[in-house]
């Protein structure tokens, strides 16, 4: 069954706002830092120490995160702080799914396959409706 799960983007206290979820909601925390990414030397011992991607399941949704990289050229603004995370049931459903957003979209990061297993591309639809579809075939 297809999931929708939101996505918020932080400028440098993720782990701060999910430590203050987690107090509220219950629940285990799971954290990678841009220090765990392959290619991390080029980041600066500050952005190191950023959260690349943070998560914490409430109820039978994830809220998830992770803080913006100016370094990268990631800067925080209304619009980009929320993002709507489909996972769908296939890797054929992402694709279909993410090419239907295309149209008219500024694409982020097209449907690849990643380096932390999951199948995974992001989008900025026609509406500025900010989407992540993320295939994961061990949640299936």
């Amino acid at each position: 069954m297809a999931v929708l799960n939101p996505y918020l983007n932080f400028n440098g206290n993720a782990e701060e706002a999910f430590n203050f979820y987690q107090s509220i909601f219950g629940g285990e925390l799971y954290i990678q830092k841009m220090k765990d990414a392959p290619g991390s030397e080029q980041f600066s011992e500050a952005d190191k120490n950023l959260v690349m991607h943070v998560s914490l399941p409430i109820g039978r949704s994830i809220l998830m995160a992770s803080d913006c990289v100016e370094s990268m050229g990631h800067v925080l603004k209304v619009g980009n702080n929320n993002y709507i995370s489909f996972s769908p049931d296939s890797k054929e459903e992402a694709d279909r799914v993410f090419n239907a957003l295309s149209d008219g979209a500024e694409i982020e990061m097209p449907m690849a396959d990643m380096f932390w297993g999951d199948y995974f591309g992001s989008l900025k639809d026609k509406f500025g409706v900010c989407w992540m579809v993320n295939y994961n075939e061990s949640f299936k």
